[in-house]
């Protein structure tokens, strides 16, 4: 990294005004750096670091987001920037020290001062080698262009996708997957943490307000829409004869309609006797002008009783004549919609004026209208029966996953099975946004995150090297007293 302190300088690379905002000392020997708020315009990388020359967007001490992506915490930022100072600090002082001692021993190559000395130098050149070691990971030491130095910002993009391989290697592997999902038991430990008390309540309500808020984002010009354009028009094409008599010949076979049967049967019986002079008028308007009016009346009445006695009847007999001719109406019926080409077109035309018509879009909004209003309002009863249903399902379903390890392992199995899907279809995606995310980093930004991350456990390089480069000067000069001359 360039030496000059950034505060003397006048003009920035491109020619602009240096904004007064903007402030930074030099970096000397032992790295250290006082840097403040840069509310001037996003610096772009240069050609000598090797960054990409994008803008790096600087929001420094936002809280918010950092340079290019980084998430920056400006507490944590700061304690980082304390402890590396604090270290490098150390680490220099212990240079000067070996620097000092080498100047207040030069000269005495005898005795214990001796030993002193060529510790001092050793120390002084592996404090020396370990300060350039560490500094060119990240920038260039003393500013100098020095070859194989800088290397974050150089080979960032390298490095990015160098990570990109690792990951893809080493956690994208079906193996490896398969491994950690069933070690982690999902299955188990969401049914535990349903059973604690409350969890089942706040999963429901949670589900039933993000279904709300669902229901209502749902412009009904939407649904309009595909309904009039995909439903519809889906329906009219495809042919539907076949289908409709296959269900209905099903439902006879079943006897499903037997509960219908029986409803319209209650209902007309009920109709007759709640509109008995309706109907009576009925009979009498129809009778002839010749016949005496108590002559209508009594016959009017006759055909009241013996109409509510044949519906009685029908309704009392399973067997009854009236049901057999109309299950084999409907068998009839069905059979022809599967086999009867004329009795199948005429089933089609018929759909189609039926779904053709204008009013059937509105019926079907007007249904989905009122579906989604009672939904909405089951749902946000907290107390009402939907919802406490729902805790009760999710709870029992919960206990019965604690009790059956087998539903348990088919249940991780099949959690298995979508993540490596998952991964096997998009996991080049994922792990590409690495790469293209570090391509897109300043690389001088890259550099000083990334120290900060680690440099103040560097810094311990810089340490040991002072500390054993001494005590291998004085092994050598050891070696060099013991060897004969």
């Amino acid at each position: 990294m360039d030496t000059t302190p950034q505060a003397t300088r006048e003009r920035d690379p491109d020619g602009t005004p240096t904004p007064p905002a903007r402030i930074a000392t030099a970096e000397g020997l032992d790295g250290s750096r006082a840097t403040a708020a840069e509310p001037g315009p996003p610096e772009t990388g240069s050609a000598a670091d090797g960054s990409s020359g994008r803008p790096a967007g600087r929001r420094r001490g936002s809280g918010a987001g950092g340079p290019l992506g980084f998430i920056v915490d400006p507490a944590l930022e700061a304690q980082r920037r304390r402890d590396l100072r604090r270290m490098r600090l150390v680490a220099t002082s212990l240079l000067v020290v070996a620097a000092i001692v080498y100047v207040l021993t030069r000269g005495h190559d005898d005795g214990l001062l001796g030993f002193v000395n060529a510790g001092a130098e050793a120390s002084m050149v592996g404090a020396c080698a370990d300060w350039f070691a560490v500094t060119a990971i990240f920038r260039h030491p003393l500013g100098l262009p020095i070859p194989h130095t800088a290397l974050i910002p150089r080979k960032k993009e390298m490095i990015g996708r160098s990570l990109e391989e690792f990951v893809s290697e080493n956690f994208m592997r079906e193996d490896i997957i398969r491994e950690r999902v069933l070690d982690a038991e999902p299955t188990r430990r969401a049914a535990e943490w349903a059973l604690t008390p409350g969890h089942a309540k706040r999963l429901v309500d949670e589900i039933a307000t993000v279904t709300v808020h669902a229901l209502h984002r749902i412009p009904d010009e939407d649904v309009r829409a595909v309904i009039e354009q995909a439903v519809l028009p889906r329906l009219i094409q495809e042919p539907v004869s076949s289908l409709a008599g296959g269900l209905l010949d099903q439902v006879v076979r079943d006897e499903a309609h037997v509960g219908l049967v029986d409803l319209a049967l209650d209902e007309i019986r009920v109709w007759l006797v709640d509109n008995e002079d309706l109907f009576e008028s009925l009979i009498t308007q129809r009778a002839p002008a010749w016949v005496p009016d108590a002559i209508n009346d009594i016959v009017a009445r006759k055909v009241h009783v013996e109409a509510l006695k044949w519906l009685a009847d029908i309704r009392n007999d399973p067997r009854h004549d009236v049901r057999q001719a109309l299950d084999k109406l409907l068998i009839d019926l069905a059979d022809d919609l599967q086999h009867d080409p004329v009795t199948q077109a005429k089933a089609e035309r018929l759909k189609e004026r039926v779904l053709s018509h204008p009013q059937v879009a509105d019926t079907a909004m007007s249904l989905w209208g009122s579906l989604r209003a009672v939904v909405v309002a089951a749902l946000e009863d907290e107390g009402g029966p939907v919802r406490v249903r729902a805790v009760r399902e999710v709870t029992a379903l919960a206990e019965r996953l604690l009790v059956d390890e087998a539903l348990r392992d088919r249940i991780d199995a099949r959690i298995c099975d979508a993540t490596i899907y998952a991964v096997d279809r998009y996991g080049t995606e994922l792990t590409r946004i690495i790469s293209d995310t570090v391509e897109r980093w300043d690389g001088k930004e890259t550099a000083e995150r990334v120290e900060l991350q680690v440099g103040r456990d560097l810094q311990f390089i810089r340490i040991n090297g002072t500390l054993v480069g001494g005590l291998i000067g004085m092994v050598i000069h050891a070696i060099s007293i013991l060897l004969p001359s």
